[in-house]
């Protein structure tokens, strides 16, 4: 997959911040030291894409808030050979939906954006044709979660892939989601 936009002089959203916390950094060195071994890729992330609306700034909408550590807070990886994106996300203070706990939309958002993100490196250009998602514990502002998804399943357009949303020590399961995309093209 190649980027749709030149990205030489553009920011990298996906590397460590001064936001990050202990347990959202010793994933990331965690993972990033996976990325040795040939199996697992960083993911960049940059706050633009394609050029296509003339007059609009282009943002992408994960990274549309421009202060560090108050929004979507998070980098991905990806596992060619397991078809498996892994997203280590940090919830800020301006997803926030019950007093102290992100909100479920964001939840959605980050799922949708990790399994989505998952279904594009696997097999090419996707859109979301269905999202159901268990909601099984709040989660708080500010901790660490390992979002994890992978493609199960190719049927002919149809990219079926599962996720999960799990604390950072794997001791509490957030969220369960299975996602159907849609190849384009």
């Amino acid at each position: 997959i190649s980027s749709t936009c030149p990205t030489e002089g553009l920011r990298d959203f996906g590397l460590p911040n001064a936001t990050w916390g202990p347990n959202l950094r010793n994933l990331y060195d965690k993972f990033l030291d996976l990325t040795n071994t040939g199996l697992w890729r960083r993911i960049p992330s940059h706050n633009t894409t394609v050029n296509h609306l003339e007059g609009i700034g282009k943002r992408m909408f994960l990274r549309n808030i421009d202060e560090d550590g108050v929004g979507f807070e998070y980098c991905m990886f990806y596992n060619k050979a397991e078809s498996r994106m892994v997203c280590l996300f940090q919830p800020g203070p301006y997803l926030e939906g019950p007093p102290g706990y992100a909100h479920g939309g964001s939840i959605a958002t980050i799922i949708d954006s990790t399994a989505g993100a998952g279904a594009v490196y696997t097999c090419g250009s996707v859109m979301t044709a269905n999202l159901n998602i268990n909601y099984l514990k709040p989660i708080p502002l500010g901790c660490t979660l390992l979002v994890d998804s992978y493609v199960e399943k190719i049927e002919g357009r149809k990219v079926y892939s599962r996720c999960h949303i799990q604390s950072h020590d794997a001791l509490i399961l957030h969220t369960e989601a299975m996602a159907l995309y849609i190849k384009l093209g």
